[in-house]
C-alpha cells in the first residue's frame, strides 16, 4: 500500500463510520436486529480500514480526519433523517472542526 491507497481506504473508513453512526438511533438500544447489524458490521469495516491507514498516515491525522468528517456529516445526516436543527454555536464549531480537519491534512 502506498499513500494514495491509504487515504482512498481512510475515505471509504469515513463513509462506513458515517453509515454505522447513522443507523445508531435506529438499532434502538441494539434491541432491532436489521440496524444493528449494520451498524456494527459498517463500524468494523471502518476501524479495519483504518488499522492499514495508520501504517501510511500518523494516527493524530487518521483520527481527526475520521472524526471530524463524522461529527459534520452526521450533523446534516440528522438534519434530513431526524429532523434535528443545529443551533448557531453548534454551526460555529462544525465549521472549527472542518476548518482543523483541512489545516491538518495540508
Amino acid at each position: 500500500m502506498n499513500l494514495t491507497y491509504a487515504y482512498i481506504f481512510l475515505a471509504l473508513a469515513i463513509v462506513l463510520e458515517i453509515t454505522g453512526t447513522s443507523f445508531v438511533k435506529d438499532t434502538e438500544g441494539f434491541t432491532r436486529w436489521i440496524p444493528s447489524i449494520i451498524c456494527l458490521v459498517t463500524i468494523c469495516v471502518s476501524y479495519y480500514l483504518m488499522s492499514h491507514v495508520v501504517g501510511f498516515v500518523p494516527v493524530g491525522i487518521t483520527y481527526a480526519t475520521w472524526s471530524g468528517l463524522g461529527i459534520a456529516a452526521i450533523t446534516i445526516i440528522g438534519i434530513f433523517k431526524y429532523n434535528q436543527i443545529p443551533n448557531f454555536p453548534t454551526l460555529i464549531g462544525l465549521a472549527l472542526i472542518i476548518v482543523g480537519v483541512i489545516i491538518i491534512n495540508t
